[in-house]
């Protein structure tokens, strides 16, 4: 009986960690970057960016422009982006990133970086 116990308890134990998102956070990988005052500068309507380490890259097949307004696929799921999520400043890396958030389990971006589509 003890040893059910003990596995109902590690399942669960497990499980709740599994529900809850993680946060991103700069670790300290990219503390000498010479762009992380530029990463750290980037936001849009829905606030701060945040940095490097926040943003995920976006393949080129994970993304599309048509007439102006982008999407882009999150977790096998199109998101569009908000018009205010688009950053327009110069992409001094080149690549598409994203920076995203989830609102009901479905994944938002904060932050929308397109890429040059090569």
């Amino acid at each position: 009986m003890k040893f059910s116990s003990l596995c109902a308890a590690t399942l669960l134990g497990v499980t709740s960690l599994l529900t809850f998102p993680a946060q991103a956070r700069d670790d300290g990988r990219y503390a000498n970057s010479p762009l992380k005052p530029w990463f750290e500068s980037l936001h849009s309507e829905f606030g701060q960016c945040c940095t490097d380490a926040d943003g995920y890259v976006i393949a080129d097949v994970d993304w599309e422009s048509d007439r102006g307004r982008y999407r882009v696929r999150i977790d096998d799921e199109w998101v569009v982006v908000p018009d205010g999520a688009v950053i327009t400043v110069p992409n001094k890396i080149g690549r598409t990133m994203v920076w995203k958030h989830y609102i009901d389990g479905h994944p938002r971006v904060r932050c929308f970086m397109p890429g040059s589509m090569t």
